[in-house]
């Protein structure tokens, strides 16, 4: 029987899928989506006992999976584990338990139009000031992480030390503020923007600039625009950039464990992992990744930024089993704002309680 997958969807990760054909590995796809959609498809699925045998997940969310999901310290070999990056592997651990295992490290890079904007800001508050378009993701886990990274550049915190929430901040009001005054220079549609919709703005010609995770390179570098890669923004308290590590897992409904196996570690090996680096992202596998050699100046300054920011800058919520429905409630009050619905006070006030009802939190 194939091989039943429930796979992430969009052009910064669907080149990866070739490899399952090229090495005959037969497969059926039963979900092939954005990752909201993904792991809406996927909990009806798990929680109906449908048979799932390789799952896209995401170190943020493989949490509130976890039931589904199984332990993988005891299943996959030593060898394959200790060629990814440690700090990537210990990013898809909750509570000490390895439920997946990393495919790539995502940060974001900021990108701008050189003819259009001689001095890119440095700085949240000068790009506020100046008059540059930037574009940001106007809906779901992508505004939730710009919300995130502006909190945290601007000196707040979403949790304290013992995970009590702490949403309701003058740092988290600044945010919004900041992200709805964004907005209201951008395309009218941003609301409705996800991550495909913002490189889209950009490469249209719609925005001076905007944030790409690495696998975006591949249509930068297509694109023939005079885009130049730079850090991102800081604020007053620091540069942050929100983080994470697409995955994969292994379900409780598989139905072929060794099946399931042999394509994990294929997917976590050298050649599956290179195909993810040549596209641009920051794979996970430690060779593969070094074995990435610049095609051009700009592509060697953007490996720089991005090796730079995953260093210095990459920041990632708490390990949460309830923290998709943090974001989902996160994400509808602020993109409510962003349409002049609500105001940032209640937005706010409502992550807040969104967060208050999803607890209360133990720290690992």
């Amino acid at each position: 029987m194939p091989l039943r997958v429930a796979l992430v969807a969009g052009p910064m990760y669907d080149r990866l899928y070739r490899v399952f054909a090229e090495h005959h590995i037969d497969v059926e796809v039963v979900v092939h989506a954005d990752h909201p959609t993904l792991n809406r498809e996927v909990a009806a699925r798990l929680a109906a006992g449908e048979r799932i045998d390789l799952l896209a997940t995401h170190s943020k969310y493989a949490p509130s999976q976890r039931q589904w999901l199984r332990p993988l310290d005891a299943l996959v070999a030593t060898s394959t584990v200790a060629a990814l990056a440690p700090r990537a592997v210990e990013l898809c651990r909750h509570d000490g338990v390895q439920y997946c295992l990393p495919r790539l490290i995502d940060v974001r890079v900021l990108w701008a139009r050189a003819d259009r904007v001689p001095t890119v800001p440095d700085t949240w508050a000068e790009l506020a000031a100046s008059d540059v378009v930037f574009g940001f993701t106007g809906r779901e886990s992508g505004l939730f992480g710009t919300f995130f990274e502006l909190v945290v550049a601007h000196g707040g915190r979403l949790f304290d030390d013992n995970l009590v929430p702490c949403i309701d901040s003058p740092e988290a009001h600044a945010a919004v503020e900041l992200l709805c005054s964004l907005a209201r220079r951008a395309p009218h549609d941003l609301p409705e923007w996800h991550y495909d919709q913002v490189d889209a703005a950009l490469l249209g010609g719609r925005l001076d600039a905007a944030a790409a995770w690495p696998g975006g390179w591949d249509a930068i570098a297509a694109s023939g625009l005079a885009l130049e890669p730079h850090l991102y923004p800081a604020g007053p308290a620091r540069r942050v950039s929100y983080s994470g590590c697409h995955a994969w897992a292994i379900p409780t409904t598989c139905g072929d464990e060794a099946g399931a196996l042999a394509a994990l570690e294929l997917l976590l090996g050298t050649g599956a992992q290179s195909v993810d680096a040549a596209g641009g992202s920051m794979c996970a596998h430690i060779g593969a990744l070094a074995a990435v050699q610049p095609t051009s100046a700009v592509d060697a300054r953007r490996l720089a930024i991005t090796r730079q920011t995953i260093d210095e800058a990459m920041i990632t919520y708490p390990s949460l089993e309830r923290f998709p429905e943090i974001e989902d409630a996160g994400w509808q009050a602020i993109n409510l704002a962003l349409r002049g619905d609500i105001d940032t006070a209640t937005a706010v006030a409502r992550i807040q309680r969104a967060a208050e009802e999803a607890g209360p939190f133990s720290p690992a």
